[in-house]
């Protein structure tokens, strides 16, 4: 009898390591999708609050994880998994690729000269805001790439669709 060690293959059989580019860029514009959403909604709500720039972020950034994580959280329960199994693998699928891109777009926010005084009404506010979500789109991308690969990050959703 042949029998094969499948522990260094993903869900569907193929080596970890043969993520492909197609799959990370779905990954991470499903990841971007929500967390752009509740970003621009906590900077919304707290620009048009008049909030100083810390509570603003904070509430960016939450609303960010929170989106970002319910995309995947609906998407497995509507699979069949029960609430617990689903939000364990929301966390799994999710949490570097999120923590990566708002690493990434809150520093651009914070390092462009102005963006964090800005107005809900000025370029300046959502060039910056748009521009931070390229940049952690273009950086998340590989990331998401490498943990596909490995059978983490969006790799575990995919076993539930």
């Amino acid at each position: 009898m042949d029998h094969m060690d499948h522990s260094a293959h993903d869900h569907e059989g193929r080596p970890h390591g043969t993520a492909t580019w197609g799959i990370a860029v779905k990954a991470t514009l499903h990841c971007l999708t929500g967390c752009a959403i509740g970003e621009i909604l906590g900077m919304v709500i707290g620009t048009a609050l008049e909030w100083d720039n810390l509570p603003t972020m904070v509430l960016a950034i939450g609303l960010a994880f929170l989106f970002g994580y319910s995309f995947t959280l609906f998407a497995v329960l509507r699979a069949g998994l029960g609430l617990r199994s689903a939000i364990r693998i929301a966390l799994a699928a999710d949490t570097v690729s999120i923590t990566v891109m708002e690493l990434v777009d809150n520093a651009i926010i914070a390092l462009t000269p102005g963006a964090m005084d800005a107005h809900l009404t000025d370029g300046l506010f959502w060039s910056a805001l748009l521009g931070g979500f390229v940049v952690a789109f273009l950086i998340t991308t590989p990331v998401n790439k490498w943990m596909i690969g490995r059978g983490k990050g969006h790799a575990v959703v995919h076993a539930h669709h």
